[in-house]
């Protein structure tokens, strides 16, 4: 089931969000900016309802916090209209934006709509807790920053990413990436990895808690979601 991160400053507001959306979705609710921004960061979230107007970091400013390391979908959720408004938003990074008061209906097709554009995005690419592995422009960012990989880096950590969990050997390996070159050993592959590992380091993501080392067999992407 997909998680939806319900941001707002009145309870009650989130409650009614809960309860539209619970049957069809983890719902999670936090109070202010400032925790949606710490959330995301720490967890797993597959979409934003986000509120615009709040006390202390609004609805702005906490899109524009979240886009700086995340690109997790956001709607904004307000009761001003101004076409302004909207655009600010959208600017910003939001995906959508829906006024209060809003039409459940409305509201959950909103959501599938913003889903369906991001399943038709991810087909080329693949988001893991701030990295994302573009297939098109061939680029690997973590948070936005660019990291330098050679094309078989590139391949070899895709391959990882999009099988999540699954323990690849050396030999499926190069046949994969090498397309079972006789020239190529079983330590290239260890090399390739020490190098995307120490690249991966070096922009501050954590590789060391994902990319693992199947003792005997080859390699393993982690993931807990």
């Amino acid at each position: 089931m997909r998680t939806i991160l319900l941001v707002d400053d009145e309870e009650r507001m989130l409650d009614l969000l809960s309860i539209y959306l619970s049957p069809y979705y983890r719902c999670f609710k936090v109070n202010s900016g400032q925790e949606a921004v710490v959330y995301v960061g720490n967890s797993h979230v597959d979409l934003i309802l986000l509120d615009v107007m709040m006390p202390e970091m609004d609805g702005w400013s906490t899109c524009n916090k979240i886009r700086e390391f995340s690109y997790v979908p956001i709607i904004m959720l307000t009761a001003r209209n101004e076409k302004s408004d909207v655009v600010k938003g959208l600017r910003l990074g939001a995906d959508d934006y829906v006024t209060k008061p809003f039409d459940e209906g409305e509201l959950l097709a909103r959501i599938e709509a913003v889903f369906r554009r991001i399943n038709n995005k991810e087909q080329k690419g693949v988001h893991f807790k701030g990295l994302w592995w573009d297939e098109e422009s061939h680029e690997l960012t973590y948070q936005k920053q660019l990291i330098q990989l050679t094309p078989k880096e590139f391949s070899l950590i895709g391959l990882l990413l999009k099988n999540p969990n699954k323990v690849f050997s050396r030999s499926h390996m190069l046949e994969s990436i090498w397309e079972n070159n006789a020239s190529t050993e079983d330590r290239t592959i260890d090399s390739h990895v020490r190098n995307i590992r120490d690249k991966l380091r070096q922009a501050n993501f954590p590789i060391d808690q994902y990319l693992s080392t199947v003792w005997g067999v080859g390699y393993k992407w982690v993931s807990k979601e």
